[in-house]
This record gives structure tokens, C-alpha cells and sequence, in this order.
């Protein structure tokens, strides 16, 4: 209502609630600065805490702010001022245990300094990557954390009309990229190898890879399985399982049980993953086949429980925290106008053996 016919029990608050913007039914600047009795640049001086503004006054407008429930326009503060405090983060999966561990990790070290994270969820699909950056682009985050470098051609075209500060999770750096090209983890192909090169050691002849989702990191562990093999001569096509469903217990009993009734023959089984091969240690104990005795069983990424299976699952450690919190600081670095000295961050991996082979 109009200020001369308020009444006396209506605050100032009160009046503005009523006139905030009927578009969006948000709360906006003017409506504060018109409940504080003060100009829209003074409020937005005040909520930056800049010093020119008047320490009574800040905590003025901040009281009314709170009463209004004022939540600032990140996405048009950072149009304006060319400068956001979000960084975009896209993960292929949050039900994975490994992405939800690097986004704990980004989010601490981002989070202590300022910054806040944007989400988007790829699910392993390079064209819902290129809609996730379609949608959060024109929203100018100050840097992009991108798992992998598996991006459609569309999404390629992106990244280079918007040059925004990102730093590659889980991956290293290509081979023939750009300077600006940053990354942070490990060799998927050198893992790979190295778990088939253990199971070799320990002298299986008939070693078998699982694998699930086929995304490029799984497909990099296979490339590395297959040169290990092809050079001990024991490499067999027909011992590779491939199916592009999503990791789970219930997929790797269900590979587990079609691999020993096609191949009596087989003595390891290499899986691209920690849960398909938990699921297949538990299909072995309902199916009564002893592990290692009549065959081995190894996973990957070392995740929860995989020590508590029975028995204990062998598996290659990733180093997701790491990966999080280097990569957050490397793009903290490249915000600042800092040099990177090391571009391409190798953390390294380590294989845990344990009874299951």
C-alpha cells in the first residue's frame, strides 16, 4: 500500500514485501533499498561489506535484507561486475561414490575461499555434457571443473568461444594440447596394466576383463589390460566382456555367471570396476565357486566395503580426494592470474592386493 496510508503496525518491511517484483515473486535490490530508506547502490555497497559504507548502516541494511528474506542475483551481479564466485563442476555420476568424494573435496577447498559450486550431472553421455554447458555458460561461473576429456565436437566449440579458466579431473593432460590445457589425475591406461601385470605375477594365464559403462576412463583401463596381455602373448578377445550398462552388485553377479558358464576355462577375471566385482564375490558364494582357489577376482577405484567383502577384494587405489582438492586449487591459481608451473598434475594410483587373488 502506499506509505501515507500505512498503518502504524506495518514496517517498513512490510511495505516493500508488497511491492517486490510481480514478474518473479523475488524479493529484489530496490525493494531493500526502499525498506532501508537508502539508494539501491547503497544497499549493494553495504551486502559487499565495502568500506565506504557506514558500519550502522551496514547492519542496517542487512537487518532489513534478512527480514525480507533478500537472497542476491549471483548470475546478474556477476554480469555486471564481470567477476562470479561459482565454479561449474560436471560429474558423470552422484550415486558413484568416487564423484561424490571429489565433489567433497572441490567443495572444501573452493568453499574456504569464497567460491561455490554449480553441479551438473553428465551420466557418462558427451551430448548431456554439451546441454549441462549449453544451460550454465551464459551464467559466466568463473571456472569449469570437467571430468575426463571426452566432449562431443559441440561441446569442443563451446569451451573455445568461452574461455573460461577449467581445470580435467581423473585424466591427464592429452598428448599434442594447448599450454591452457589443465588436468589433474592419473593414468587409467598405466592402472589397468598395472592390475593385469599382478595377476599375471601371481600366475594366471586366463585373465578376463568386465567391464560396464564403457566410458573412456573404463575403456583407457582396457587398452591397458590388452597391452599387457598381448605382450605376454596371452592376449584372447573372447575373454573380454563389454556391456554399456551402468556399474552395479546385480551387473557383476550377472557377468560373473555368464563368463564361467562361456569360458570353464578362465582363472582371473579383471573387473572395471570395484562394485560389479563385489557383486560378482557374492554371486561366487551363492554359486559356491571358492575364491581364488577355482578363480580369481580383481575390481578397481578401491571403494567402500571392498576391504569388508569376502574375501577381501583386490582392487587398484584412486586418489579421489586428491584429485578434488589439487584440481580446486589449481583452478583457484589460474583465477588469480597466477602461473602454473605443472599443467598436467600425474597423483599417481596403488594396487591393494588382498585374498581375492
Amino acid at each position: 500500500m502506499p506509505p501515507e496510508t500505512r498503518t502504524k503496525s506495518e514496517t517498513p518491511a512490510d511495505s516493500a514485501s508488497s511491492r517486490r517484483s510481480r514478474a518473479s515473486g523475488r524479493v529484489t535490490l530496490s525493494d531493500v533499498a526502499q525498506a532501508a530508506g537508502v539508494s539501491p547502490m547503497t544497499v549493494s555497497r553495504a551486502l559487499r561489506g565495502e568500506r565506504r559504507v557506514a558500519a550502522a548502516l551496514v547492519d542496517k541494511v542487512r537487518e532489513v535484507a534478512a527480514s525480507l528474506g533478500y537472497v542476491p542475483d549471483l548470475a546478474a551481479r556477476a554480469l555486471a561486475s564481470q567477476k562470479s564466485t561459482q565454479v561449474l563442476v560436471l560429474v558423470p555420476m552422484l550415486s558413484n561414490t568416487l564423484f561424490v568424494e571429489v565433489l567433497e573435496a572441490v567443495h572444501k577447498v573452493l568453499f574456504s575461499q569464497g567460491y561455490h559450486m554449480l553441479i551438473g550431472v553428465t551420466h557418462y553421455d558427451p551430448a548431456e555434457e554439451e546441454q549441462l554447458l549449453r544451460a550454465y555458460l551464459p551464467m559466466r561461473p568463473a571456472g569449469l571443473l570437467l571430468t575426463g576429456f571426452d566432449h562431443s565436437e559441440e561441446s569442443r566449440k563451446l569451451l573455445a568461444a568461452n574461455p573460461v579458466p577449467r581445470v580435467h579431473l581423473m585424466e591427464l593432460r592429452e598428448p599434442g594440447t594447448g599450454p591452457d590445457c589443465y588436468s589433474v589425475g592419473f593414468s587409467q591406461i598405466a592402472a589397468g596394466a598395472e592390475m593385469t601385470r599382478h595377476l599375471l605375477n601371481k600366475g594366471y594365464r586366463r585373465i578376463a576383463f568386465c567391464g560396464a559403462q564403457l566410458d573412456a576412463r573404463v575403456m583407457q583401463r582396457l587398452e591397458g589390460y590388452r597391452q599387457v596381455l598381448k605382450q605376454a602373448g596371452l592376449y584372447d578377445q573372447s575373454l573380454e566382456i563389454l556391456n554399456p550398462e551402468r556399474s552395479s552388485l546385480a551387473l557383476g553377479a550377472r557377468q560373473f555367471e555368464t563368463l564361467l558358464k562361456a569360458q570353464t576355462t578362465v582363472d582371473a577375471i579383471f573387473f572395471c570396476n570395484d562394485d560389479i566385482a563385489q557383486g560378482a564375490l557374492l554371486e561366487a558364494n551363492r554359486m559356491g565357486v571358492k575364491v581364488p582357489q577355482q578363480v580369481a577376482i580383481a575390481g578397481f577405484n578401491d571403494l567402500p566395503g571392498s576391504d569388508q567383502m569376502v574375501p577381501p577384494l583386490t582392487t587398484i587405489h584412486t586418489p579421489r580426494d586428491e584429485v578434488g582438492s589439487k584440481a580446486a586449487s589449481m583452478l583457484l591459481q589460474l583465477l588469480a592470474g597466477d602461473a602454473v608451473r605443472e599443467v598436467s598434475v600425474d597423483l599417481g594410483f596403488r594396487l591393494v592386493p588382498r585374498a581375492s587373488t
